[in-house]
C-alpha cells in the first residue's frame, strides 16, 4: 500500500515507487499496489490485506502512514515492512534503510521478520469522546514536541519538509512550558516534556534516547523536568554533544508502563510516531511480541 500524498511520492518522485515494485518483481515477488483511500485508512487496508491471505504488507509513505498501517496488523502473523517516503523517516533512519523507496526495497529483500513489541497509548473517555487506544512503533511524545506538531504549518511542511518542524521548535523556544505528572513504578515525577520511545533516532536528525532498540521488551523514557526556555537551550546542547544522561534536570528510565496526567486548566498535547493524538490524561504500556516487523540483518547484529 502507499500514500499518494506522501512527500517522497508526489510529482516526479512517484517513479520511485514504480521502481520499488520493479525491484520486488525481479526478485520473484508478486506485488499488488494499493493507494490509501484517505487519512486514517491505512490500518483498515493492512488488516484487509492480511485477511485476504497476503503474507507481507509493505507501507510506502511517511512515519504516520507506517503507523496507521501497523495498527491494522498488531497481533497478526503477517510480516510488515516500510518503504520510507516521508518527511522525517524515523523508522528508516533507525534501521539503516534508504529514504528512497526504490533503494529501500532492495534492502528489504535481505531483511528478516522478527516479532517486536509495540507501545499502546490509552486515553480515557472524556466528555463526548470515547475511550481510545492507539498503537505506536516508534515513540510517544508529551509536551513540547506534541505542541510543535499541533502548531505545525502544513503548507510550510509541504514546501520545506523538516524545516517546518525546526521553525515550530524555535517559535516555541521562548515560552515557558507547562509541567505535568509522570508516574513510573509507583513514583510520580514532574516534566515539561516526556519522550517514551522504542527507538534511538529522533526526527531523522539526531538521537535523544541512546540505549533502546526495537527488539527490546520495554521503553526508554527521557523526562525533561524543567520548562523555561534557557533550560531547553541546555537540553538541546546536551543532546547535540551526547551529554544528556549527565544533565541536571533530565531523568532517563526504563519501564513497561507510564501514567500521565495534567492539570484541568492546561491542555498537554500528545503525539505518537509524529501524529497528534489529543491531550492528557493517558497511559502508555508495552504490548509484547505484537508485530512481525522486517528488520535488516545489520540492525539485528548491532549491540
Amino acid at each position: 500500500m502507499f500514500n499518494p500524498h506522501a512527500g517522497g511520492l508526489r510529482g516526479a518522485k512517484r517513479v520511485r515507487l514504480d521502481a520499488a515494485v520493479e525491484v520486488l518483481g525481479r526478485a520473484g515477488r508478486a506485488v499488488t499496489l494499493l493507494p490509501t483511500p484517505g487519512p486514517n485508512r491505512a490500518g483498515e487496508l493492512a488488516a484487509r490485506a492480511a485477511s485476504d491471505g497476503f503474507d507481507l504488507v509493505l507501507a510506502a509513505g511517511g512515519d504516520g502512514t507506517i503507523n496507521e498501517a501497523m495498527n491494522g496488523l498488531v497481533g497478526s502473523p503477517v510480516a510488515f515492512g516500510a518503504l520510507p517516503a516521508g518527511t522525517a523517516n524515523v523508522l528508516a533512519n533507525e534501521l539503516g534503510l534508504s529514504n528512497r523507496p526504490d533503494r529501500a526495497a532492495s534492502q528489504l529483500l535481505n531483511a528478516v521478520p522478527a516479532r517486536v513489541s509495540v507501545g499502546a497509548l490509552d486515553r480515557p473517555a472524556h466528555g463526548t469522546a470515547p475511550a481510545s487506544r492507539r498503537y505506536f512503533l516508534l515513540m510517544a511524545g508529551i509536551g513540547l514536541d506534541a505542541l510543535i506538531v499541533y502548531d505545525l504549518d502544513l503548507a510550510l511542511k509541504a514546501r520545506f519538509g523538516k524545516l517546518a518542524y525546526w521553525h515550530g521548535g524555535f517559535r516555541n523556544m521562548g515560552r515557558a512550558r507547562s509541567r505535568f505528572s509522570v508516574e513510573i513504578d509507583g513514583v510520580c515525577r514532574q516534566a515539561s516534556f516526556a519522550l517514551i520511545t522504542r527507538v534511538r533516532n529522533y526526527g531523522g536528525d539526531f538521537e535523544i534516547a541512546r540505549r533502546i532498540r526495537l527488539t527490546d521488551p520495554d521503553f526508554e523514557v527521557v523526562l525533561f523536568e524543567r520548562g523555561d526556555w534557557h533550560d531547553y537551550l541546555k537540553y538541546f546542547g546536551s543532546v547535540l554533544f551526547n551529554r544528556l544522561y549527565k544533565t541536571d534536570g533530565v531523568t532517563v528510565l526504563r519501564t513497561r508502563e507510564v501514567s500521565l496526567s495534567g492539570t484541568d486548566d492546561t491542555r498537554i498535547h500528545i503525539q505518537t510516531d509524529g501524529e497528534l493524538l489529543g491531550a492528557l490524561p493517558a497511559r502508555v504500556s508495552i504490548v509484547p511480541d505484537a508485530l512481525n516487523l522486517l528488520l535488516p540483518k545489520t540492525y539485528l547484529r548491532q549491540p
